[in-house]
């Protein structure tokens, strides 16, 4: 289980998150959703490390990443697959080189140990292994590269993974694409999944859970059906897709 405490994050003057408090349950899929420069993807950075946060507390399982040792963010980081917004696959590299990558740096594994592992997640992920593994990234489409993102995410076997905007960008045929493999993972490797989004469609699809960021805190916590009920008028708004209605709102007017 993820539990994150009192997370206050500040960049000089400009304080991005105020007092984040969220609990990731195991084996769920838990969508943070929020306007554009909410601090979305910030939180989820703090998760694995990659921010150290003002103040608060990030617990992975037993391990609280705030105050980690390196040799435990190690630990951390080996639990946790991070997907970026823009996939972030090494340009220089095939297809089969990036996901191979963490396998190299952090197993003993030989070669032909990695090439059946790479070419078993690539499947796993809905690619065709066969087709695209000595392709470069430049070669896929949008799609295809979030796929292989999230190939090389989860070649450790991490227990949890955490998407950032992993449809952002693409037609709603890539998007349910990638949302069904998001769900196949759960269930089927029993992951848990931390997804950042602004595409209700694809989150009311498969979200277990919908936290809701605004201006630095989670004002909104539930399943599914509870947040489509929310009486906060924030949420609604966003729901609605009424940006007069959020705009006066945001405005106390």
């Amino acid at each position: 289980m993820i539990k994150i405490r009192h997370l206050k994050k500040a960049f000089g003057d400009k304080v991005v998150l105020k007092d984040v408090n969220l609990d990731i349950y195991d084996g769920k899929i838990t969508y943070i959703l929020g306007l554009s420069g909410q601090g979305k993807s910030t939180i989820i950075k703090h998760i694995v490390g990659l921010l150290k946060p003002t103040s608060g507390d990030i617990w992975v399982d037993d391990i609280n990443v705030a105050k980690a040792s390196l040799q435990e963010l190690y630990k951390v980081r080996k639990r946790v697959g991070f997907t970026f917004q823009e996939g972030a696959l090494f340009d220089s590299m095939n297809i089969y080189e990036n996901v191979a990558f963490p396998l190299k740096e952090h197993t003993k594994l030989k070669e032909a140990e990695i090439k059946r592992e790479v070419f078993r997640v690539l499947e796993m992920v809905g690619l065709d292994a066969k087709r695209v593994a000595y392709l470069y990234p430049h070669e896929l489409s949008g799609g295809m590269r979030k796929r292989a993102a999230t190939a090389r995410a989860i070649i450790l076997k991490p227990k949890y993974v955490l998407y950032d905007e992993p449809t952002s960008g693409l037609d709603p045929i890539i998007s349910d694409k990638i949302t069904r493999m998001i769900e196949s993972l759960n269930k089927n490797y029993n992951m848990t999944s931390v997804v950042i989004s602004h595409d209700l469609k694809e989150t009311f699809k498969s979200a277990d859970y919908v936290a809701f960021l605004y201006m630095g805190e989670i004002i909104e916590f539930g399943d599914v059906e509870s947040f489509k009920a929310s009486k906060n008028p924030i949420v609604r708004a966003f729901i609605e897709g009424n940006s007069e209605l959020y705009e006066k709102i945001a405005q106390g007017v």
